[in-house]
């Protein structure tokens, strides 16, 4: 079989394990169904999320000039502190920014290579945490704003890491942490106006099982632009991660943007 479209982060459903699908325009695959067989995937040219115009892809699977013109591609993205519609100010488009950063956000404590402090939308819970292969994960306080949850992930940062070692994670290399023992240790070190949710934020743990069949010990990554043609078979998929049998991971959210042929 053969499929052809342009690549965007794959589709979860939460389950055990959790359900992959690479999604184009008119088909679908289901990942966990392709465990075991062979894949070959072909790099076919580029096409902006943004846009729509066959053009480079530069970030976040956007052409230059959307990542630096579109409000889905803000700074305020990957730096939430820096979220300005509680104050009602613009930084690309208020009313895109009005409903993206005015809901509840989650800032959570996560265990993959080992623990992380991270932020997320209320309505992305758990895929965040599966996007980012984490093994477990808890909320800490629940926000109504992106903003609040910016600088709660700041104050945050200079005790706990906000990233992941996506390579101990790809080789299950996991921490043993109590993640429950940790997120009450975090109460002393929240900012002041964000304390009074703490309290009003269940304590849940979400424990969180990827389909893989077998883990790598080594991994190298594919680069679709230095190897347009690769071809292997698939052990199993984790984060945003396909895992082949000889070692080869391929992060398909980092290929947004990029048009590709899959025959299966």
């Amino acid at each position: 079989m053969q499929y052809e479209g342009v690549l965007t982060k794959m589709q979860t459903e939460a389950g055990s394990p959790i359900q992959y699908y690479l999604v184009f325009d008119d088909s679908f695959l289901n990942m966990n169904q392709l465990l075991g067989k062979d894949l070959e995937i072909n790099f076919m040219g580029f096409r902006c999320l943004n846009c729509g115009k066959k053009k480079k892809i530069y970030r976040m699977g956007f052409c230059y000039d959307c990542f630096y013109s579109s409000p889905s591609a803000g700074d305020w993205i990957m730096r939430p502190e820096l979220s300005t519609a509680h104050l009602g100010i613009a930084d690309r488009d208020l009313a895109f920014e009005e409903k993206v950063q005015l809901q509840p956000h989650i800032v959570y404590l996560a265990a993959s290579s080992d623990m992380k402090v991270g932020v997320t939308r209320k309505t992305q819970v758990p895929t965040r945490w599966i996007d980012q292969g984490a093994s477990f994960a808890i909320p800490l306080v629940e926000v109504p704003n992106r903003y609040l949850a910016g600088i709660t992930e700041v104050a945050l940062k200079s005790h706990f890491s906000d990233k992941i070692n996506w390579k101990k994670m790809l080789v299950n290399d996991i921490a043993n942490i109590d993640l429950i023992q940790r997120r009450n240790e975090t109460k002393s070190l929240l900012p002041e106006e964000v304390l009074p949710y703490f309290e009003t934020t269940p304590e849940k743990l979400y424990t969180l099982e990827y389909p893989v069949l077998e883990y790598p010990k080594k991994i190298s990554s594919l680069n679709l632009s230095t190897t347009p043609t690769y071809s292997g078979k698939l052990m199993g998929v984790k984060g945003q991660y396909l895992i082949f049998q000889d070692g080869t991971v391929f992060n398909v959210r980092s290929y947004e943007g990029f048009v590709v042929q899959i025959n299966v």
